[in-house]
């Protein structure tokens, strides 16, 4: 816990005419949303239950940043700081989809799209990028969040958090809760005590493997032959039943992830996240040999503590907001991976928020909230059914109308379906309220 965390505390429920959000959860969500809110001028402190900041550990995986949320999160930093999201990451501008021969151990292009304006970061590095751009006394780690309850009377809401280091219970007041506790969020339960996540029928094997020690070794040279374009490409392998991820990272590494359609596992605790034991990977290891080509494979191989992803997402919410609690991130809208999503839509999230409070102020928050969900529903309840239809297209399952997808005898129409710029919403943002200084334009 850091040792001024008490004066925080005090700061968050002293006096002044400033808004003062309390943000639950320290991920991406969270901490774009401490961005956007002080650029609105507002106070926040963010609760999360690690014990101190990932930043510089290896945490996470892959993710992509289309252009827009690259603006956004260079606008969120100073000046002097702007380079580093092009230093800490690398490009993405061909979407490409291969079909693999499972049989014969080959892929072959299926498209090819070269007009793809993503950048390729490592979660932890660009976690560390917007963490280190913000006043450290504004975190409080090691503080699990408990229960949270509206005061009508005074206008404000009361949050009860534990300190994990020493067991203490404190009471945080504030104008405003952002509940960005992820896809399992405790903050929405409480007002949707039904709610479930639907889980997608398939889970996803991830790993990263620096190959800075390696490059001259067989598995490099063999996957840069099977992928050429690595380092600028995002690649899709579609086999019958089963597809990968593949695209290169900053600093020497690969990222990948085999989707693998298995029954409904027992989630355990606050995370659709699972270390794994030896056995299943070995087991993971033989079946990837069974389907996927040999230099894919390999990479596979060489890959040190690969983990597993439950896939959930849920139908489109028709509320992401009440009274003075609202929702972010995957806490408003879980989603399947298969758009390159879930992270764009939490930084996005974040940026109409804090515009949406900036331009109604503390004193109209209710209007601020209601703008947020006018905005943002209509967006991410299409993107949320799109990347399900995807998902479902590419694992092989029945949808309605149609025959199983099959990657050897797709048709024409399927091409354009499979293209990532064909997201609904894609290119499309509320640029109206400004979200973007002209200088990061």
């Amino acid at each position: 816990m850091k040792k001024n965390s008490q004066s925080s505390i005090e700061k968050m429920v002293g006096e002044g005419e400033r808004g003062k959000a309390v943000i639950v959860g320290g991920s991406i969500a969270g901490i774009s949303c401490a961005h956007a809110l002080i650029l609105a001028g507002w106070d926040v402190l963010v609760l999360e239950k690690t014990p101190s900041s990932p930043t510089g550990s290896p945490t996470g995986a892959g993710l992509g940043l289309n252009s827009f949320s690259q603006q956004i999160i260079q606008s969120w930093l100073p000046h002097s700081q702007r380079h580093l999201l092009l230093n800490t990451t690398l490009p993405l501008t061909i979407d490409q989809n291969y079909v693999t021969d499972s049989e014969r151990k080959v892929h072959s292009t299926l498209t090819r799209d070269e007009s793809l304006n993503f950048r390729a970061a490592h979660w932890a590095d660009l976690h560390g990028l917007l963490y280190n751009a913000l006043p450290s006394d504004i975190f409080l780690w090691g503080h699990l969040f408990l229960s949270f309850h509206v005061v009508h009377d005074k206008g404000c809401v009361i949050v009860k958090a534990k300190v994990l280091e020493t067991g203490e219970v404190v009471e945080i007041e504030g104008d405003l809760l952002v509940a960005a506790d992820g896809c399992l969020s405790s903050i929405r339960q409480k007002y949707l005590p039904d709610f479930k996540l639907r889980y997608s029928g398939y889970c996803a094997w991830r790993g990263v493997l620096d190959f800075s020690k390696i490059e001259n070794s067989e598995a490099i040279s063999g996957i840069r032959k099977a992928y050429p374009d690595l380092g600028k490409c995002l690649y899709f392998d579609l086999a019958s039943g089963s597809h990968t991820v593949l695209y290169e990272l900053h600093k020497k590494r690969l990222n990948w992830v085999w989707f693998v359609n298995q029954p409904e596992p027992e989630v355990k605790g606050t995370s659709v996240t699972t270390k794994v034991n030896s056995e299943m990977i070995q087991k993971m290891q033989q079946e990837a040999e069974k389907v996927l080509i040999p230099e894919l494979v390999k990479v596979i191989k060489e890959t040190r503590e690969p983990f597993l992803n439950f896939i959930y997402d849920s139908d489109p919410l028709e509320k992401i907001f009440w009274e003075k609690v609202v929702l972010v991130g995957d806490a408003a809208h879980p989603t399947t991976p298969h758009c390159v999503r879930s992270t764009n839509m939490s930084i996005l999230d974040a940026a109409v928020l804090g515009k949406c409070i900036e331009k109604w102020g503390a004193q109209k928050l209710e209007s601020a909230l209601e703008e947020y969900q006018l905005i943002r529903l209509p967006l991410t309840s299409k993107q949320v059914l799109h990347a399900r239809s995807l998902g479902r297209l590419k694992q092989g399952f029945v949808l309605p109308d149609r025959e199983p997808f099959d990657p050897k005898l797709v048709r024409p129409e399927d091409h354009q379906e499979l293209l990532v710029r064909n997201t609904p919403f894609f290119n499309d943002g509320p640029l109206s309220l400004g979200l973007i200084p002209s200088d990061c334009l």
